[in-house]
């Protein structure tokens, strides 16, 4: 049984599919009540102009600071913590807003910007850099409250600019476009694999011979594009999901173990160790304690 909040919806009404609201309002309607963690299933932008508190995702812990941009994916369990009132935009949008205005899902999983799992610290800003942003969440926004024609089409144009100018700003040159494509074709197909098969599919052989290219290529594009090994990025997810189960689930440590594809228990805890350590049970109490 899973223990935590899911906003399955951007709003309540179904046929809505983005929205953006004022930092600044959000604290008025929650008198500065944060929410506990939870996840949503749609993409969550987080545009600070000002602010100060703490921004957990995935159990990692990110100080929120003036000028920055924070980027939540769909199934990332996240929580805002404010010390004091927030200026900015909070943006949401689903996969279905991006197909309604031919928007291809290439697009978001080509951007350096949303990770699935793992370190996704905020982007920070200079203040030229806000300004622009700012610009367009502003266009957005009145957008958004407006009855305009073709308004969510307006919308998904300056979604579109607000992502490809931070993309830019956290994307080192590129040498041979070519060879890039054909490298983000690969990152994206192994990431779906990883998020297919990761609880029983450990070893980053597999995934290369299910594309069609050697182990050592693989693990070359993948580093190259994500920062990390192929095996790297396999632990990565298989850990961000063990945290997730034994914080949010009733799941005991011999029954995550299996679930995440561990024939012996000991030998889950021996890996949750090594990559945490801590010990699945040190990890549920720490955080408990918190």
């Amino acid at each position: 049984m899973e223990n935590y909040k899911t906003y399955k919806q951007v709003v309540s009404d179904p046929y809505i599919q983005f929205r953006v609201s004022r930092m600044e309002d959000i604290w008025d309607e929650r008198k500065g009540e944060p929410d506990v963690p939870h996840r949503h299933e749609y993409y969550t932008i987080l545009l600070l102009k000002k602010g100060n508190g703490q921004h957990f995702i995935d159990f990692n812990e990110y100080k929120m600071e003036p000028r920055q941009v924070f980027f939540v994916s769909p199934g990332q369990i996240h929580q805002v913590i404010e010390y004091e009132k927030s200026f900015g935009y909070v943006i949401v949008f689903s996969h279905d807003f991006l197909a309604e205005n031919n928007i291809p899902c290439s697009f978001i999983e080509d951007l350096n910007l949303f990770n699935d799992h793992g370190y996704t610290p905020p982007l920070p800003l200079h203040d030229y850099e806000l300004d622009k942003l700012l610009r367009y969440s502003d266009e957005m926004f009145d957008l958004y409250q407006s009855d305009s024609k073709f308004k969510d089409q307006a919308i998904g144009s300056f979604l579109q600019l607000f992502l490809i100018h931070c993309n830019n700003l956290c994307t080192i040159g590129i040498d041979n476009p070519q060879n890039h494509e054909a490298g983000n074709s690969i990152l994206r197909n192994f990431k779906e694999l990883v998020n297919l098969n990761f609880k029983s599919w450990h070893n980053a052989n597999i995934y290369a011979s299910e594309l069609n290219v050697t182990p050592d290529h693989l693990n070359r594009v993948v580093k190259s594009l994500s920062g990390k090994s192929t095996k790297d990025f396999i632990q990565t997810r298989i850990i961000v999901e063990a945290k997730r189960m034994l914080y949010f689930s009733d799941l005991t440590t011999k029954e995550i173990g299996y679930e995440l594809g561990f024939s012996e228990p000991a030998n889950f805890s021996a890996f949750f160790k090594n990559a945490t350590g801590h010990s699945p049970s040190g990890f549920k109490l720490q955080r408990q304690s918190s």
